[in-house]
């Protein structure tokens, strides 16, 4: 017998799917790929292949709205990511394939690979409590490989102007905070929050330096969510009704104060680039200001969770069941944002000017470079 939430899914998910595809399916194709470089709120499936990892989102109810049926495709979330939105709304009628997927080979590759790895972080010993994941440096070494794949099967000129005209998503910081500097052992435990900030950056604008130099030239980098308002933040932290730490949040501004001043450094350092800011914090933190943006009821609990008032201890695995309401909620699990967030995230970035800087991502597609 199916799980109780079953009944219903499948007509939910194909009215929901209904409402948001079908007005992108004539779109045509506006980049001819997309790279994307992240932790868990991209991750399309990469964790699954990793061996071993805490990190996995590979059952059942994780999935059951995926537009192409109820599957656990390894996404973090009911339904699709911000950048598998993001790359409908460029064009694309298949979503990004993970890097790591056996799969993921010849022609395929040349509509753009994920990289994003649940866990993974701008430094390299974020995540390491769940033991496998990939860091930012070794995604830009997955890259590195995908890039001289493509050089061998259309040629080097090809392969540079498809590289150059691409669209990458690079949404990192996340578990550099949550999974490295709140964690008691970490290395950097020990750092101010001024320290952290620093470091993430300087390390972070050299890892972008060399995405530029390996010839990405559109580039969306994220700002960081308010990490005190996740479901996970307000149990560690024994929120009384749901408020969010102001202490997590402050850290997380520092961060992205620098993450926008690192973007106007770019745009003015490396020629012929251009890096857009897309605001996660300010998205985030509006839905939960405002849930009726999104037509959203709940923002302060995970809809697949378990343990707590707000069910942010335990995240979303095979044995649990989701709130039944789940369209309702902002987020999916202690962690992530449902499908619905996400629509309403991810058209945002696409062409609200007040989300972005200095330009829209709609307006990085379509610019001629």
């Amino acid at each position: 017998m199916e799980p109780q939430w079953s009944g219903q899914r499948r007509l939910v998910s194909a009215v929901w799917c209904a409402l948001f595809l079908l007005p992108w399916v004539a779109m045509a194709q506006k980049v001819p790929a997309v790279f994307i470089f992240g932790d868990s709120l991209s991750d399309p499936g990469n964790n699954n292949y990793i061996h071993p990892t805490l990190s996995r989102a590979n059952t059942l109810p994780n999935g059951i709205d995926f537009p192409e049926g109820p599957m656990a495709t390894g996404r973090y979330t009911n339904g699709r990511t911000t950048v598998d939105i993001i790359g409908q709304l460029a064009g694309f009628k298949e979503f990004i394939p993970p890097y790591l997927a056996p799969n993921t080979t010849g022609p395929m590759i040349l509509k753009g690979v994920s990289y994003a790895s649940g866990a993974g972080g701008i430094l390299d010993s974020s995540g390491y409590i769940l033991v496998g994941r990939l860091s930012m440096n070794k995604q830009l070494e997955y890259f590195a490989n995908t890039k001289a794949q493509i050089m061998g099967m259309i040629g080097e000129t090809a392969g540079m102007e498809l590289i150059s005209k691409a669209l990458y998503s690079i949404n990192m910081g996340s578990n550099d905070y949550v999974n490295n500097y709140y964690q008691p052992l970490s290395p950097i435990a020990n750092l101010t929050r001024t320290q952290v900030a620093n470091l993430l950056v300087s390390t972070y604008k050299g890892q972008l330096t060399t995405l530029y130099n390996m010839g990405a030239r559109k580039m969306v980098v994220a700002a960081v969510g308010p990490l005190g308002c996740i479901p996970f933040q307000l149990a560690f932290r024994f929120s009384k009704n749901g408020e969010c730490s102001e202490k997590a949040n402050a850290d997380v501004r520092e961060a992205n104060a620098g993450i926008l001043a690192m973007v106007k450094q770019l745009n003015a350092e490396l020629p012929g680039s251009q890096f857009v800011f897309a605001d996660a914090y300010k998205g985030v933190s509006d839905l939960i200001a405002n849930p009726g943006l999104a037509d959203l009821k709940v923002v302060n609990m995970g809809c697949c969770g378990a343990l707590g008032r707000f069910k942010g201890v335990i995240p979303c695995v095979q044995i649990l069941s989701p709130c039944t309401d789940r369209f309702e909620y902002l987020f999916w699990d202690p962690y992530h944002p449902t499908d619905k967030a996400n629509v309403w995230l991810s058209n945002k970035f696409w062409q609200g000017a007040e989300y972005t800087y200095p330009m829209t991502v709609q307006q990085l597609v379509e610019l001629q470079m």
